[in-house]
């Protein structure tokens, strides 16, 4: 079952189309990575989702109800995190969680509880500061809190880790992929490698139309190759070592050599041992790379 269905939606400022006959669905207990870079369509893409502009043509339907400009009732099962939350930093994590249970109408007898669970899924149940004190991290911790407190059947997360550091991201992506079974999720994004470590489907989106949408798996078969890479001495004896390999899909960067072979690894690396030893070359190293998003990423929106 799909939570979100968008079908051949189209949205232009004036002249400049934004998007173009953009159609995906999101299933349901997923965790979907909408790509492309800045200007893409992304932001645009979510603002539609979340009924706070008009679609000029197609639908977008969020389990099963039709979602409308001016009439966000689908809202109430959606939960939004943005690049950097903002929260009242006076107060405590606990304090502000009870404070939006009350403008949310959550319950009066099920805001407490429910605040305790939202701070121990986040891991801030000890801390007592005010969140002026909180690292970016512990804020972006706050937010998923914050924008689970309503449970949800879907949540947003607009470039939720491009302004954490190592530790907090990496913090942070474990927390977002522990919550797939709770909740739907579309995350927007620009850092590749996040989106290759949590998501189940990508999306990448390039002028305002989807590329390619699919399985991360069924996409680097489709799309990316493997690649061997050998490291030379000399620029010299890496040219000399690519010559020999002209009749394959290669590239011959400075001393370094990458080719982008077809069948299986052990046949491949069977070749350019055989041309090695053949010619007396000497490779300073010799690595196997895996598909990855990024040559996808490459690949389609070149």
């Amino acid at each position: 079952m799909n939570l979100l269905e968008v079908r051949q939606v189209k949205k232009q400022f004036g002249s400049n189309v934004v998007l173009n006959n953009l159609t995906f669905s999101i299933p349901q207990g997923s965790i979907f990575g909408f790509v492309g870079k800045n200007g893409a369509g992304k932001t645009t893409t979510m603002k539609l989702i979340l009924g706070l502009e008009t679609v000029d043509e197609g639908e977008i339907y969020l389990n099963g109800q039709k979602v409308t400009f001016g009439k966000p009732a689908t809202n109430h099962s959606v939960g939004y995190l943005p690049d950097v939350p903002e929260f009242y930093d006076y107060m405590t994590a606990r304090e502000y969680l009870l404070f939006c249970s009350e403008i949310t109408a959550i319950p009066k007898n099920e805001r407490v509880n429910r605040v305790a669970k939202m701070l121990q899924l986040v891991g801030l149940t000890q801390d007592k500061r005010k969140i002026k004190g909180f690292s970016r991290g512990m804020k972006q911790r706050l937010g998923i809190a914050q924008a689970l407190l309503n449970k949800p059947a879907f949540l947003i997360c607009d470039e939720p880790t491009s302004a954490l550091d190592p530790t907090g991201r990496n913090e942070f992506l474990a927390l977002l992929a522990s919550l797939k079974d709770e909740v739907t999720i579309l995350f927007s994004t620009h850092i590749l490698s996040d989106v290759e470590r949590i998501c189940d489907y990508v999306g990448i989106l390039d002028q305002g139309a989807l590329q390619v949408v699919g399985t991360l798996e069924s996409l680097k078969e489709r799309y990316a190759k493997p690649q061997i890479e050998l490291n030379f001495e000399t620029q010299i004896e890496a040219q000399q070592f690519a010559a020999k390999l002209s009749d394959k899909k290669i590239q011959c960067i400075d001393s370094q050599v990458l080719w982008s072979y077809e069948g299986t690894y052990s046949q491949a690396f069977h070749d350019v041992v055989e041309i090695l030893l053949q010619e007396a070359f000497t490779a300073k190293s010799i690595s196997h790379i895996a598909p990855s998003l990024e040559q996808i990423y490459l690949e389609v929106t070149k």
